[in-house]
């Protein structure tokens, strides 16, 4: 029988402290009996997993972010170890038994499942924070993925958005360097968000009717009669493969265009439709056998108005004519600075291309580790000569999920070691420039058909 969830602030906060301090006590210990230190690591990176992916929720997705942005988390010479561990919490968690799954669907449903569906399997393909997916069959011979949200999931999150301490860690995680505590209330809100699935299925819609015979993005269809609050039903993506065989098997020019199709599908969509998916974890991800890419899960999004996209995009003009005045004013606008008139415009100019060079140099760039640690330094490192750029800032509460989603394509790129000319791609969005690459070329007519 499976364990029930801990919905508890004080027993939750006890395990996650226990879990995320894990590390420490075992390699303390194993240098006390003089013990080899990378055994005591595994030894720690696989209690975090088991510890984590039992509580689910908020503590689970510390450790989904760690496994591939949050890297400061994480000892240098025993990151590998920490992140082959925590890389499974990407894909799965520890599954609720069937007696659990069957009461959820009753409640939603009205009836039994096998009364409204011709098969569903018992046991879990995936599961992930909040939810496990089940394969079903509809009466008309379609195959469907049913998320079943955990039961007493909703109370475990709200002990969590309660838990001041493990929130504001969350906030760090997902922008360090910013102002934690409007981070933490616009994550509090989205985090939220994601309990409730019919409002994951009004936002899979919009991005499935967007992207409705895209020629390399596949957004699953919504059962919408199906679904409800702690149930959503979509189409079924056969024969997909996940990002750790992309990873560890394809070949470096196949996964240099994976990872463009994902550097597409997550920044384009905010200039195609005003709408990006904030969740850019690995786990969402299977690559079809026609080269299409299917992007599965929905619950954090976001949408921003023309009128802040254009700002954005008046911002990477100035850095991109290196433009140190544009760049302060374009950044005031938005709201990122505090007395932007105090600042030095020109170290504003060398944070920003720190951060975002990777983007704004109109070269080809290879993600690979030091890309990634340049850029997360800039934005957390307390000793890094941007320290005062990070004291003037601030946080718009509409920026936090670009920040977070900007940083998880960059850690996705980065374990792929894909290269491209990403900004090339970019000016496409940004100023209409003419495509860069065939999947651009394809795109660009799509998107001119709609």
């Amino acid at each position: 029988m499976s364990p029930r969830l801990p919905t508890g602030r004080i027993r939750r906060t006890a395990a996650v402290g226990g879990a995320l301090g894990a590390g420490g006590a075992a390699v303390a210990k194993a240098r006390l009996r003089g013990d080899d230190e990378a055994e005591a690591h595994l030894e720690a990176a696989e209690r975090m997993v088991k510890t984590l992916g039992t509580l689910r929720g908020a503590a689970m997705k510390i450790a989904q972010l760690a496994s591939f942005v949050d890297v400061d988390l994480l000892p240098d010479e025993y990151r590998a170890i920490y992140q082959d561990q925590l890389a499974a919490l990407r894909d799965s968690a520890p599954p609720m038994e069937w007696s659990r799954v069957k009461e959820v669907l009753e409640e939603a449903w009205g009836e039994a499942p096998e009364r409204v569906l011709e098969d569903l399997e018992h046991d879990a393909r995936a599961a992930a924070s909040i939810g496990q997916v089940h394969r079903g069959v509809l009466p008309d011979g379609r195959a469907v993925a049913v998320k079943v949200q955990y039961p007493d999931v909703a109370r475990a999150l709200a002990a969590d958005m309660q838990n001041a301490g493990l929130l504001m860690r969350m906030a760090k995680a997902l922008a360090p360097g910013l102002d934690a505590k409007s981070a933490a209330a616009e994550l509090k809100e989205r985090v939220l968000e994601e309990l409730d699935y019919e409002l994951e299925a009004q936002k899979q819609r919009q991005f499935a009717r967007a992207y409705r015979g895209h020629p390399f993005v596949v957004v699953p269809d919504v059962h919408t009669s199906l679904s409800a609050e702690r149930v959503l039903v979509t189409e079924w993506v056969e024969d997909g493969i996940g990002f750790e065989e992309i990873r560890t098997t394809w070949s470096q020019e196949d996964k240099d265009r994976f990872g463009e199709v994902v550097f597409r599908f997550h920044l384009g969509s905010l200039h195609h439709i005003r709408h990006f998916n904030a969740d850019a974890h690995p786990g969402n991800y299977l690559a079809l056998g026609d080269g299409r890419v299917a992007f599965l899960d929905f619950g954090m999004t976001k949408h921003l108005d023309q009128a802040q996209i254009d700002l954005e995009v008046l911002a990477i003009r100035a850095a991109l004519d290196d433009d140190p005045e544009g760049l302060r004013k374009a950044l005031d606008d938005i709201g990122y600075l505090r007395k932007a008139e105090r600042l030095d415009a020109e170290l504003l100019m060398a944070h920003t291309r720190a951060v975002g060079g990777w983007y704004l140099e109109d070269t080809e760039v290879t993600i690979d580790a030091r890309r990634v640690m340049k850029a997360i330094a800039a934005i957390s490192d307390p000793r890094s000569k941007y320290a005062a750029i990070r004291r003037s800032q601030n946080l718009p509460a509409d920026e936090l999920m670009g920040q977070r989603m900007l940083l998880g394509v960059l850690g996705v790129l980065g374990r792929l070691e894909a290269t491209r000319n990403w900004c090339a791609i970019g000016r496409e969005w940004w100023f209409g420039e003419e495509p860069a690459t065939e999947l651009g070329v394809a795109e660009r007519a799509f998107f001119a058909g709609r």
